[in-house]
Parts: structure tokens; C-alpha cells; sequence
């Protein structure tokens, strides 16, 4: 005869076995407990039991058949085991599951995503609100060029047949000076949206009725600044019918990234998406699902470059698809994978009313249009475009010993980066983090061969100048003839 309890001993020696991996954690201890199954053996010498022998001291009649329902069965349990029930399940359900993000350095991370704490959300909502847009920011919002991503294969409730895509702009000053940096979102208009049936409106209709008068622009900006960027556009918004709002508490941003992300083709399957389905073919359906959710939000490529991969606003309270817990990153490894591609983002790292933005790659990621109307600072931007001729850029950098070999936390931001030979200033560093940053420097001397860079006040740490390979050839094309005559 069995008890139908286990002692406290047991049970942590239940719970070990249960971490160590050498009991299935699927496996339903309580289902054998209150249901034993009618195939199991009677006898204990023939099937060892993980139930202790009854204890013969106590007056209570041992069960024989235990009742089916916990309460009945706890009423009639000996009170010395009746109450170590509750310790040993809790002991055996282990402690709650939280979700974890990676922290350590990445290794070429496959696929990561993570939450934009240092982006904001502002709101732009009214019938000109991407007409004002467009008269202040550097990149053209009114353009009804066609998007670059397919049409949806198959319908997916509340989400778009084809959804805007985002564009990166900039505010400058008056001087042509870097401000604030925007990624704009367009949500699709209702006529847009599919029906619960499943039944998609043509791709391109026009939007109409009152409901669709009410225009609305998102954009995620550095939250370091928000404050200063919503009174600086309320000061120009004059009489423009729209309301600017800070809506950080309803949504948030987030950006999926990774080698397994980037892409060279236009184009929205990412590779997990890609292998829903049967053997190497792409269930469509099942990948159009998966880009979106019920709410009507989705991924979208980012408008910047492509090894970027996808970014999107979201509900603050759900988690985007696609994100899985084990593949949830700490912000650091967005930031770390931004520097070694030399892509700045956020007041923090481009100096607020000082930087030039072609100085800062704005052209080559998309956030000047040089074919729309007048802007805030377009003079000098245009002037400085057509010249042809810019003589420094941010370049991302590597800080090594005299061994050649990588040194950590050993460069702040703003450390000046000479020419050890000639003892020159070459630029400035501009974001560090580990062994890699991004600088200002002049490419004339930082891609030059056989360069000797050095951090001013340390010469022990060496700077290494890695020019990306998203860069235009003519970007560099003047600095190379010049170093091949030399």
C-alpha cells in the first residue's frame, strides 16, 4: 500500500532531478498524484514508487482510493501531510518566468529586437498635418511615388492591402543646422483596412468620407528632446490646423535588426516569416499575419538602409510580432550594431544646432529630398550638395592597442582623434561604446593608407577608420585619386 504523499525530502529531490533536465518539466506530476493511471502496477516491489511508505503512527486510516476531487482529498489527508502540500508544489512549479533580454555583447546577432527607450512618440493629427510636415522637415511627405513592397498575398484583418511606408527626415534651423531627427509613419487610412470577412478594397483607392478628412502622422524622435521639439513646432504651426501631442505613454518604438534581417532586395519577408510553410516554399497567408496584428500595426522596413532591417510603433501594451522572449535585446546591442554600420540617430550623437547633416550621411540615408520645395535651411544644403565636395563625414572607428588588438571603455565621446605623425587634429569622436564609436573626421587623413590615428590624450590607444559598405562610391572616389598621387 502507497501513500499518497511525498515528504519534504522527496519532494526537492523531485525538484533537482526536474531543474537538472533529468525529468521532463511537460511532465504532469499532479495528474499522477490525484489520477493514477490504471495500467501503472499495484505492487511497489515491481514499480518503485516516488511516494513515500505510510506512516504507521497516526490514527487515521491510510486511503486506499484517493477521492478524485482536491478538496475531498486534502480533508482527508493525515494533517502533517495536508500541510506540506502547498511547500512542495511551489517547490515544484519553480519560481515565476520573467522575460529575459540579452545584455552581453552580440557576435554577429542573427535576429534581435528591442525597445526603443531613447525614442518618443509625438503625434501630429488634423487635415494638414503632413502638409505642415512637409514645409518644415528635409524629406518630401506628400510624394504618391508607389511603395517599393509587395501587395499583401492574403487578407489579415485590420491590416492594410498596402501599408505607407516611413520616411526619416530632419528639422534644421534657419542656417541649415541639424535639430531633430524624425522617422514619420502614415497609418493607412480606414478605406485601407480589411473587413472582417477578409475582403480587401482595391490597392489605391482613395480614401473618402468624413472619417478619412482627419489626417494623422506619427513620428518617433529622440526622447531626450521631446519637450524642446514640441514647443519648437507648436511656435511654427501659426494657424495650421493640427494638434501636436506627446503620446509616449500609448505607444512605443521598437526595431528588429540583425545579419539575418538585412537584405539587398526591396522587400518585406524576412527570413523567419519566409520559412512558415512547407518545405522551401513561403506560406503567404501565414507571413502576412505575422507582419501585423490585431490592432492594424505593423513591421515596416526602415526607411534608412536596409541592413537596419525593420522598425515600427506599437501599443504600449503588446508585444510586437515576431518577438520572441529569447530573442529580446537590451537597447545597447541596437546601439552597438548603429555604430559599427556608421548610422547616427538622436540629438545625442549628432550635436544639436552645430552639425551639417550631409557631414552626418544624411543624404545617403534617405532624409534629404533635393527635388521637393523649400524647407527650413535648405539654402546652405543645397548649396553644399551641388558643390560636390565634403570633406568630412561620420566614419565608424575601432580602438585598438599598439598590438593591434581591440580595448574596451578606454575612448569618451569627444576625445579628439590626431595623426600621430603630424600631430594634427583629424576629428572628434562622437559616440564610443566598448572598443567601437563613430567620429567626425576629415577622409582626406582617416581613409588614407598606412594612417596613423590616435586618441590625443592617450597615445597608447590607436583609432581605426572603417569606411561602410553602404557607402557611394563617389563619396570617397575624390580621397582615393588623391591618395594614389601622393
Amino acid at each position: 500500500m502507497h501513500d499518497t504523499f511525498p515528504s519534504s525530502s522527496v519532494a526537492y529531490t523531485r525538484l533537482g532531478e526536474l531543474r537538472a533536465g533529468h525529468v521532463s518539466p511537460h511532465a504532469s506530476l499532479h495528474r499522477r498524484r490525484f489520477h493514477p493511471s490504471p495500467d501503472s502496477p499495484k505492487s511497489p516491489a515491481k514499480h518503485p514508487s516516488f511516494w513515500p511508505e505510510p506512516h504507521r503512527n497516526h490514527s487515521e486510516t491510510p486511503l486506499q482510493h484517493p477521492p478524485r476531487h482536491r478538496a475531498s482529498y486534502l480533508q482527508a489527508l493525515p494533517p502533517s501531510q495536508a500541510m506540506l502540500l502547498p511547500l512542495a508544489r511551489r517547490l515544484l512549479r519553480g519560481p515565476p518566468r520573467r522575460r529575459l533580454l540579452h545584455t552581453g555583447p552580440p557576435a554577429g546577432p542573427g535576429v534581435l529586437a528591442c525597445r526603443l527607450a531613447s525614442r518618443a512618440v509625438v503625434r501630429f493629427r488634423g487635415p494638414e498635418a503632413a502638409r505642415f510636415l512637409n514645409s518644415l522637415l528635409t524629406n518630401d511627405l506628400l510624394s504618391h511615388a508607389p511603395s517599393s513592397e509587395p501587395a499583401r498575398y492574403a487578407p489579415t484583418p485590420n491590416v492594410p492591402a498596402r501599408a505607407p511606408p516611413p520616411v526619416y527626415a530632419a528639422l534644421l534651423t534657419p542656417q541649415g543646422r541639424f535639430l531633430y531627427d524624425l522617422v514619420l509613419y502614415r497609418p493607412a487610412p480606414r478605406s485601407q483596412m480589411l473587413d472582417r470577412t477578409g475582403s480587401a478594397p482595391e490597392t489605391g483607392e482613395k480614401p473618402g468620407g468624413a472619417e478619412e478628412e482627419e489626417g494623422e502622422v506619427l513620428a518617433d524622435v529622440d526622447a531626450a528632446e521631446v519637450d524642446d521639439l514640441l514647443a519648437c513646432f507648436k511656435r511654427y504651426r501659426l494657424r495650421s490646423k493640427v494638434e501636436i501631442d506627446n503620446v509616449s505613454e500609448e505607444f512605443l518604438c521598437w526595431q528588429r535588426f540583425g545579419t539575418d534581417v538585412a537584405h539587398a532586395a526591396p522587400s518585406t519577408q524576412e527570413p523567419e516569416a519566409q520559412s512558415i510553410g512547407w518545405g522551401q516554399g513561403t506560406d503567404h497567408a501565414a507571413e502576412s499575419s505575422a507582419q501585423g496584428n490585431g490592432h492594424g500595426w505593423q513591421w515596416l522596413k526602415d526607411p534608412r538602409l536596409d541592413i537596419l532591417g525593420y522598425r515600427g510603433i506599437f501599443p504600449a501594451d503588446t508585444i510586437p510580432p515576431l518577438v520572441e522572449a529569447d530573442k529580446e535585446a537590451d537597447e545597447r546591442h541596437y546601439l552597438l550594431w548603429r555604430i559599427e554600420n556608421g548610422v547616427a540617430e538622436g540629438s545625442t550623437e549628432i550635436p544639436k544646432g552645430e552639425a551639417i547633416p550631409l557631414e552626418y550621411n544624411f543624404a545617403g540615408l534617405n532624409a534629404i529630398s533635393f527635388e521637393k520645395g523649400c524647407y527650413i535651411g535648405q539654402e546652405l544644403i543645397a548649396r553644399t550638395h551641388h558643390r560636390g565636395v565634403i570633406r568630412k563625414r561620420l566614419i565608424p572607428l575601432k580602438f585598438v592597442d599598439e598590438n593591434d588588438k581591440e580595448v574596451e571603455q578606454a575612448v569618451a565621446p569627444g576625445s579628439d582623434v590626431v595623426d600621430e605623425v603630424s600631430g594634427k587634429k583629424v576629428g572628434t569622436v562622437s559616440t564610443a561604446l566598448g572598443s567601437r564609436g563613430m567620429g567626425l573626421l576629415r577622409l582626406d587623413e582617416a581613409l588614407k593608407q598606412n594612417s596613423s590615428l590616435a586618441i590625443s590624450d592617450n597615445r597608447d590607444v590607436r583609432v581605426r577608420a572603417i569606411k561602410p559598405d553602404w557607402w557611394p562610391v563617389e563619396w570617397t572616389q575624390v580621397v582615393e585619386q588623391q591618395s594614389a598621387a601622393a
